[in-house]
């Protein structure tokens, strides 16, 4: 049994396969399943192309209803899960407020910007009735971004198992999946970035299951001195404050990776008990970079 890797690039990230194979044939199958799987799901469901599913529902708002396939219907009802068991903090339908937060331009929304937007956010507002779906205001966009590429992390997984991959490591821009143990029993260690300095803040023993980390670390702006991160709280339209960086372990990437976004949103402390509450192994770090939570950081 020998170790191939395989990369690619898709959904704006670098991802990495680590299969453990009989033979090179075997594994590039897999790898090539899982690529095209991914693409399939980017062209699906990207805010970017306007072939897309998603682009064709956010067309049709405040015009018509539109009719959704079952895959879409499913990342539907579950989003519409995640609003209900976060108090309404984890909305699909939040994304419009990207047009107001441009962190590539290092600035803060110009007055009034963010209030123009918030009337199109809510997902209370959308009528979801499998399979029909309306989102009643011109203006108003779905966004899958909390969502799909974990999902595509789990689909990934699954079809490396369908092909015979029993130990492996799926990788979609830290989004990570674990097959099952290395052949001789060992875990794989995934290293947890540091959220405010160059690399790890600690490295996480990982026998099977998904792991998923939300934080302020990837898109932001600094002004005064105060960090705005790309992770929006739909009921203000404005960026979360109170914790660094949320890691969650879970059955699923698609679980763990809402739970860490929700506990992000929810700050401290409400998002370490909500986590808690979940009985979710986790790792939180708070706004001054101390960490704590379930999963313990090794000294270094």
């Amino acid at each position: 049994m020998k170790l191939y890797a395989h990369a690619f690039h898709a959904m704006g990230c670098d991802n990495q396969l680590q299969l453990y194979a009989p033979s090179p044939g075997l594994a590039r199958q897999a790898a090539q399943a899982v690529e095209v799987e991914v693409r399939r799901l980017e062209q699906r469901y990207s805010r970017y192309r306007d072939d897309s599913v998603l682009s064709a529902i956010n067309r049709s708002a405040g015009v018509q209803a539109v009719t959704v396939d079952e895959e879409t219907a499913a990342l539907l009802d579950y989003a519409a899960a995640c609003h209900d068991h976060s108090d309404g903090l984890f909305d699909v339908t939040s994304g419009v407020l990207r047009r107001a937060w441009d962190f590539k331009a290092g600035r803060l929304p110009a007055p009034g910007e963010i209030e123009h937007l918030l009337p199109l956010v809510g997902w209370a507002k959308v009528q979801w009735q499998r399979p029909n779906l309306y989102l009643p205001l011109v203006g108003m966009e779905l966004d899958f971004g909390g969502v799909v590429k974990e999902y595509a992390a789990d689909r990934a997984a699954a079809l490396c198992r369908e092909r015979g991959i029993a130990s492996g490591l799926v990788n979609l821009g830290g989004d990570i999946h674990v097959l099952d143990a290395q052949p001789d029993g060992s875990p794989w260690l995934v290293g947890i970035r540091h959220p405010r300095r160059s690399g790890m803040l600690t490295a996480i023993p990982m026998l099977q299951g998904a792991l998923a980390s939300s934080g302020d670390y990837e898109r932001y702006v600094e002004i005064d001195g105060r960090r705005y991160c790309h992770i929006l709280n739909p009921h203000s339209g404005w960026p979360v404050q109170g914790m660094q960086a949320v890691t969650v372990l879970a059955d699923s990437c698609l679980v763990a990776g809402s739970a860490s976004t929700i506990a992000m949103l929810k700050g401290m402390p409400d998002g370490g008990a909500f986590l808690d509450e979940l009985g979710l192994p986790n790792l939180r770090v708070d706004a001054q970079g101390r960490p704590s939570g379930s999963i313990k950081v090794s000294s270094r």
